[in-house]
C-alpha cells in the first residue's frame, strides 16, 4: 500500500529532530539531563580543541623566541628557583578534586545523603583552591608586565595564549565550584531525597544531578591535564 503525502516523514532539520525524539534505543533509560550534558561537553570539547590547535599553530610559527615556561611559572623557595611548582600543586589538587567527585557521585548512587553532600563541599573546596592559586598565577604575572597584547619575555602571543586558555578553563572551574555548593546544599537539605520542587530538583529518591555534575568536572580536569601537557610542559 503506498505512503500518503499526509504520512510521509518530514524533510531537512524537522525530520532529523523527528527521528531522534522518536528513537527508542540511543536514549532509552537515560535521563534528559544527562543526555544534554553529554551534548554540552561534546561542543566545549571542540571549542578548547580550537584553543589548542590555535596555541600551537601560533607557538610553531613565531619569529620571535618563545619564554621558557619552567623559568616564567617557577617560584623561589629558600632563594631557588623550583620550575612549575605552582603549577604541579595546582594540578594535584585538580587531580585530587577528581577522585572526591567521583566518590561523591558513588554515594549518591548509594543514596548517602551526608556523604555526598561533604565529598561535594570537599571537592567544592579543592576547586575553590585551584582558582585562588590561578589568580595568584595571573597576578604574578601582571606584575611582570605579561598582557593580552604584549610580552617583555619574548613572543607577545604569549600573553594572549596564556590568558585567553588559562581563563577560559578558570572560568569553567569558577561555575563548577559554584554549582558544586548549590547541589551540596540541595543534597544536605534533603531535597532529591524529598523530591521538594525547585533549582536543580528530580524525582523523590534521584541523585542524577550528582552524576551529571561529576561529568562536567571531570571533563574540566580532564582538559587541564591537557593545558599543562601543551602549555606548561611543551
Amino acid at each position: 500500500m503506498a505512503q500518503s503525502a499526509t504520512d510521509a516523514p518530514p524533510d531537512g532539520l524537522e525530520g532529523f529532530v523527528a527521528d531522534w525524539s522518536s528513537d527508542q534505543r540511543a536514549f532509552k533509560n537515560v535521563p534528559w539531563g544527562k543526555a544534554m550534558m553529554w551534548i554540552f561537553l561534546l561542543s566545549d570539547t571542540f571549542i578548547f580543541s580550537c584553543f589548542l590547535l590555535s596555541y600551537m599553530t601560533v607557538r610553531s610559527s613565531t619569529k620571535v623566541d618563545w619564554p621558557n615556561t619552567s623559568e616564567v611559572f617557577g617560584l623561589d623557595v629558600g632563594g631557588v628557583s623550583v620550575p612549575l611548582l605552582l603549577i604541579a600543586i595546582m594540578t594535584f589538587i585538580l587531580i585530587s578534586s577528581s577522585g572526591t567527585m567521583a566518590m561523591a557521585v558513588n554515594a549518591g548512587y548509594a543514596r548517602k545523603r551526608k556523604l555526598t553532600a561533604a565529598l561535594l563541599v570537599v571537592t567544592a573546596l579543592l576547586g575553590a583552591s585551584f582558582v585562588g592559586m590561578q589568580a595568584f598565577e595571573w597576578t604574578k604575572l601582571i606584575h611582570e608586565g605579561v598582557r593580552p597584547w604584549g610580552n617583555p619575555m619574548g613572543a607577545p602571543q604569549f600573553g594572549s595564549s596564556f590568558f585567553m586558555i588559562t581563563g577560559f578553563h578558570g572560568f569553567h572551574v569558577s561555575v563548577g565550584v559554584l554549582f558544586l555548593f548549590i547541589v551540596a546544599f540541595k543534597v544536605a537539605r534533603g531535597d532529591y531525597d524529598l523530591g521538594r520542587k525547585g533549582f536543580f530538583t528530580s524525582r523523590p529518591g534521584n541523585y542524577g544531578i550528582v552524576e551529571s555534575l561529576g561529568l562536567y568536572w571531570h571533563f574540566v580536569d580532564l582538559v587541564w591535564v591537557f593545558i599543562f601537557a601543551f602549555f606548561y610542559l611543551w
